[in-house]
């Protein structure tokens, strides 16, 4: 069975960045899951700084630069992805909207996802409920229940002194990543088999009436 490839976006724009520490955290708690199942993983991190004059050109011009045509090819190749965007003005902020914006429909359809997000206080935690899990949901994706924000007093020493801090947090929401993952992948490929790719879906529909247990 080969390495699952999981991929880390993150939105945050300075460097330092508290965003790019999270999703280095949350990978790397993933990892520990997962590699507690004997499963290999490859981690990519995406910055969308180091992309962002790309994604303004692809949206006026339609056409994405090899840089940013990877960094999607990255992306709706993952086994995992990890998502990781600083809230500005209440929500998630216009470069992640942006990058997102530009994924193809459905080319993240079933893959389970990690919400994150960064902010100065712990009031813009519910971003992730009523802004990040939405945008996932419309996408196809499969966001996990647990979700992690990040205020930035979560970063102070102590501020895990009670186990409820953010790295308890972290591994919590690293472990679950990981038992998703391997399940869905593996669910996945127990489907395939060995011998071929699944038939078309077409040849998979069922009839309603032998749903229903009736005589088709």
């Amino acid at each position: 069975m080969g390495a699952l490839k999981l991929v880390a976006v993150s939105a945050g724009l300075s460097r330092p960045s508290s965003t790019r520490l999270l999703a280095d955290r949350l990978a790397e708690a993933t990892v520990r899951g997962l590699a507690a199942a004997d499963r290999e993983v490859e981690v990519e991190i995406v910055e969308l700084r180091e992309l962002a004059v790309d994604i303004a050109h692809h949206l006026v011009t339609g056409f994405p630069s090899p840089a940013l045509g990877a960094s999607l090819d990255r992306v709706t190749g993952a086994d995992g992805l990890i998502v990781v965007t600083p809230v500005f003005a209440a929500s998630y902020s216009g470069l992640f909207k942006s990058f997102f914006d530009l994924v193809e429909p459905d080319a993240l359809a079933g893959t389970p996802v990690l919400l994150a997000a960064t902010g100065g206080t712990a009031r813009h935690s519910l971003v992730l409920e009523h802004a990040l899990r939405p945008l996932f949901t419309y996408l196809h994706a499969l966001p996990l229940p647990t979700a992690v924000y990040a205020a930035t007093d979560d970063w102070g020493a102590g501020a895990d002194t009670y186990g409820g801090g953010l790295p308890t947090r972290i591994e919590r929401a690293g472990a679950e990543f990981g038992r998703l993952v391997g399940a869905v992948r593996g669910e996945e490929r127990s489907r395939t088999g060995a011998s071929g790719p699944d038939e078309p879906a077409e040849a998979k529909v069922v009839p309603f009436e032998e749903l229903l247990g009736r005589p088709a």
